[in-house]
C-alpha cells in the first residue's frame, strides 16, 4: 500500500507498505522503521468527512482506503526523569536537568522492533543511492572499511543503550532490521542477507564493552578478567532477567561517602514511629547505585542486606526498586498478565486433572467458590504441576499457633500459607487460609501478604531487588510468570514456555 506522509513542510515522502497494519501502534512501528524515526509519534490523516482537515488517527477503520495522506508528528519527550539526581531542592533547575541527563539509568526495555539509528551524513547519502540502485536492478553496495566501521559504531551504541549484553537472538533481530531498512547492505553469499552482519555486531558489542570497562563503567568493570592465579568458577555478573539498570553508575555530583551518609539517614528514619515517606522515597532513589553495588558485587546474605537497608523490605519500596531495575510496574504488570491468562490456565488444568491428584485438589474448591482471588491462587499454585515441576520445599503450610522456625526450616525461597488449626493442609484454597508470608533463606521476610497472588508478586520483586536466582526446581514456573504474565524478556522464552504460551493464546488444550 502506498502512503503519502508529511513530516514537515519541506519533507514529504512516499512510503510503500506491503500490507496495512491492523492497529495504530503497528502502523507507528512500521512508519518509524521506514522513516528512521525515534521516540513516540502521533499520526494524523486527512479526513474526507471534514473537508480533508487533519485529525488524529485513533483506529485503523478511520483511514481512507485509497492512498491515504498522513502527517507524522514527533512527541516531545517528558521533562521528568525516573532518577533523583539530588535531594537538595534548592539546587539550580538547569544544572539538575543536565546532571540527570548524564547519569539517569536506562528507562526502556529492548524494543519489539529495533529502530536502526541515523548514520553520518556521507554514509546516509551512500545508503540512499545504494537503496535506489537495489530497488532498480538488485545491485548491492560495496561497503568500505570506514563505512562499515561507522555503521557498526552507531548501531552498537544504540544497542548498548538498551542492554550491555544483548542475546544472540536480539543481535540477530538487529542485523535483520539493518538489511530490511537498507537492502543494499545484503550479503550476496548469505541466504538471509544478514549472517555476517550478525557476527560483526557481536564482535562490536564485545569491543564496546571492553572500551567502557576500561573507562570504568560499573556494570562492566565488575567483570574484570581474573588473574592466572585465581581459582574456582567465576560467575559472570550481568543482567539475566531483562534488568535494564542492573548496576548503574553513581549519580553525577554524588560520592560513595555521601551516599553512605544518606543510607545512615534512612536507618535513622526507619527508627521513628512517624516516618517521612517522601523523604524515604527520595533517599531510596538516590542511594540506588550504592545499594546495587553492595548487592551485586558483594552478594551478601539477605539478613545482612536487611540490616543495612531495612527500608527496602516493604511492599512500597520493593515495587519502587523493581521499577528502577526493570522500568516496569511490579503489581500492575503481574496482575494484568495473570488475569489475562487465568481462565485459559484453569481450562488447561481441568483437562489434565484426571492424571494429577494435585490439580484435582486445587480445582475442587472452585466448584464451591469462584472468586477472583481463588481463581488467581489456583492458576499460580497449579502451574508447577502442569509444567511437571515439584513445588515441594517452595509452598509450605502450617497451622495458626505453629512455630515459624519449624515451618521455614530448610526453605531457601518459598511461600508460607497459614491455615486455621485442624484444617486439611491439602486444600490450600479453602476458606481457612488466614495468612501468606514470603520466605528467604529460612526466614520470614514479609507477613500479611493478603493472598497467594499478592505474595507471588512480592516474591518476584524481592528476587529482582536482592539479585537472587529463581528456585532451580521451578525455573519454568517462574519463567512463565516473568516472561508470559509480566511480559519481561518475552522475546527470549525457552521452548517449553513458548509451547504453553501458544496453548494459552491459541485456545488449545
Amino acid at each position: 500500500m502506498l502512503l503519502h506522509v508529511i513530516l514537515a513542510d519541506d519533507d514529504i515522502r512516499r512510503v510503500q507498505i506491503e500490507t496495512l497494519p491492523e492497529t495504530v501502534d503497528e502502523l507507528k512501528t512500521a512508519l518509524k522503521s521506514k522513516l528512521n524515526l525515534e521516540g513516540d509519534i502521533v499520526i494524523q490523516f486527512q479526513d474526507p468527512e471534514f473537508n480533508n482537515e487533519l485529525c488524529n488517527l485513533a483506529d485503523m477503520s478511520e483511514l481512507p482506503t485509497e492512498r491515504p495522506r498522513l502527517k507524522v508528528l514527533l512527541k516531545a519527550p517528558p521533562l521528568t526523569t525516573p532518577y533523583v539526581a539530588s535531594l537538595d531542592t534548592s539546587s539550580d533547575t538547569a544544572s539538575m536537568s543536565s546532571a540527570c541527563s548524564l547519569t539517569s539509568p536506562r528507562s526502556k526495555q529492548w524494543p519489539d522492533y529495533f529502530i536502526i539509528p541515523t548514520f553520518t551524513y556521507d554514509v546516509e547519502l551512500k545508503l540512499r543511492k545504494g537503496n535506489e540502485a537495489y530497488k532498480k536492478d538488485g545491485s548491492l553496495l560495496t561497503v568500505t572499511a570506514a563505512m562499515k566501521r561507522d555503521i557498526l559504531d552507531r548501531v552498537g551504541s544504540a544497542m548498548y543503550e538498551y542492554n550491555a549484553y544483548p542475546t544472540s537472538k536480539q543481535i540477530e533481530d538487529v542485523a535483520k532490521a539493518l538489511v530490511e531498512k537498507h537492502p543494499c547492505l545484503r550479503e550476496p553469499g548469505s541466504s538471509h542477507g544478514w549472517y555476517c552482519w550478525k557476527f560483526s555486531l557481536t564482535f562490536k558489542m564485545g569491543n564496546l564493552r571492553q572500551k567502557y570497562r576500561i573507562a570504568g563503567c560499573p556494570e562492566l568493570a565488575i567483570n574484570q578478567k581474573r588473574s592466572s592465579t585465581s581459582t574456582g568458577n567465576r560467575k559472570l555478573k550481568k543482567a539475566r532477567r531483562s534488568e535494564i539498570n542492573f548496576l548503574p553508575d553513581i549519580p553525577e555530583g554524588k560520592s560513595p561517602d555521601g551516599l553512605e551518609t544518606e543510607r545512615i539517614a534512612l536507618i535513622e528514619e526507619m527508627k521513628k514511629k512517624n516516618r517521612d515517606g517522601k523523604m524515604m522515597d527520595a533517599l531510596m532513589d538516590s542511594t540506588f547505585a550504592l545499594r546495587r553495588k553492595e548487592i551485586v558485587d558483594g552478594e551478601p546474605p539477605v539478613s545482612e542486606i536487611e540490616d543495612r537497608w531495612p527500608a527496602l523490605f516493604s511492599e512500597r519500596q520493593i515495587s519502587a526498586e523493581f521499577r528502577r531495575l526493570v522500568s516496569t510496574e511490579l503489581h500492575r504488570s503481574f496482575f494484568d498478565g495473570l488475569d489475562k491468562y487465568v481462565s485459559r490456565l484453569l481450562e488447561m488444568y481441568k483437562v489434565r486433572r484426571s492424571s494429577s491428584a494435585d490439580l484435582r485438589a486445587l480445582l475442587q474448591p472452585l466448584d464451591i467458590e469462584t472468586s477472583n482471588q481463588k481463581r488467581r491462587a489456583a492458576a499460580l499454585l497449579g502451574l508447577p504441576y502442569y509444567l511437571k515441576e515439584d513445588p515441594k520445599g517452595f509452598i509450605c503450610v502450617c497451622e495458626t499457633g505453629s512455630s515459624d522456625e519449624e515451618a521455614t526450616k530448610g526453605v531457601d525461597i518459598g511461600l508460607l500459607i497459614v491455615v486455621e488449626e485442624g484444617a486439611r493442609k491439602q486444600e490450600l484454597l479453602a476458606k481457612e487460609v488466614v495468612d501468606v508470608a514470603v520466605i528467604l533463606e529460612e526466614h520470614i521476610i514479609l507477613h500479611d501478604q493478603r493472598d497467594v497472588a499478592n505474595a507471588f508478586a512480592t516474591l518476584i520483586g524481592l528476587l529482582y531487588c536482592l539479585n537472587i536466582d529463581y528456585p532451580k526446581g521451578l525455573k519454568y514456573t517462574f519463567e512463565v510468570i516473568q516472561k508470559v504474565f509480566m511480559g519481561i524478556g518475552s522475546g527470549n522464552c525457552s521452548a517449553k514456555v513458548h509451547r504453553i504460551r501458544n496453548k494459552m493464546l491459541q485456545g488449545q488444550v
